[in-house]
């Protein structure tokens, strides 16, 4: 049995999620709360919370002011954002300050339990269609920089490490990576490893924001044209 506290203050909303969760995790219990004081308040009173599903657009918090707020008071407690708002960099801001997982709210319903069930045991959720979409151009070098100073990582990896890293920047699971790639689930978690050292990531998150600034598809395009 889980329990998940959605704060939204749209109540049709709420309504609709409670309704898709209930379908998907029969013995869930579900909290509601408007604003941030009042999921605050919920998280104080209970013990045992498993989730937070948060959404951007709160009376009382502004942003990504809700998630800070949430991180610095219950360090403890897993926060997913779930947000009409589908910029990537957003996503990526949402993930480095410690959110499990970002959810649209134009996500399918059996895809919404689907990134429910795979936050619930522990891993991070990405939405793939986002994590795909190019990212902003990088801002030219001022003049007199040099960029030699900042070489690329991304020549340490080896074609299966930029497959699998490919896989990562997209919101891929270690499970559903290794059913893409077809290679075992164990593989796929050393390939991670391998990735983060070789990078000198501190997490998966910092190796997908690394590798979208050094342009991982132009970089694989490249390579595979020699």
């Amino acid at each position: 049995m889980y329990s998940l506290l959605v704060a939204d203050d749209h109540p049709l909303f709420r309504d609709a999620l409670h309704a898709v969760i209930s379908s998907g995790f029969t013995d869930t219990q579900l909290l509601e709360a408007d604003s941030l004081a009042s999921a605050m308040a919920h998280v104080e009173t209970m013990e045992g919370l498993d989730l937070l599903l948060l959404d951007l657009s709160l009376p009382d918090a502004d942003g990504l002011e809700g998630l800070k707020t949430l991180r610095e008071t219950f360090p403890w407690l897993p926060v997913a954002i779930v947000s009409a708002h589908q910029e990537r960099q957003l996503v990526l801001d949402a993930i480095t300050l410690g959110a499990v997982g970002y959810i649209p709210k134009s996500t399918p319903r059996e895809q919404l339990l689907a990134a429910l069930q795979q936050i619930l045991q522990g891993q991070l959720y990405l939405p793939a269609d986002i994590m795909r979409r190019p990212p902003p151009r990088a801002i030219p070098a001022a003049a007199g920089e040099d960029s030699e100073d900042k070489p690329s990582r991304l020549p340490r990896l080896t074609d299966k490490q930029l497959d699998v890293l490919g896989c990562m920047s997209q919101g891929m699971s270690n499970k559903q990576i290794a059913r893409e790639l077809d290679i075992a689930e164990t593989t796929v978690k050393t390939h991670v490893s391998a990735i983060l050292r070789k990078l000198g990531a501190t997490s998966r998150v910092h190796a997908i924001v690394m590798a979208g600034e050094e342009d991982l598809n132009g970089y694989i395009a490249k390579r595979m044209a020699r």
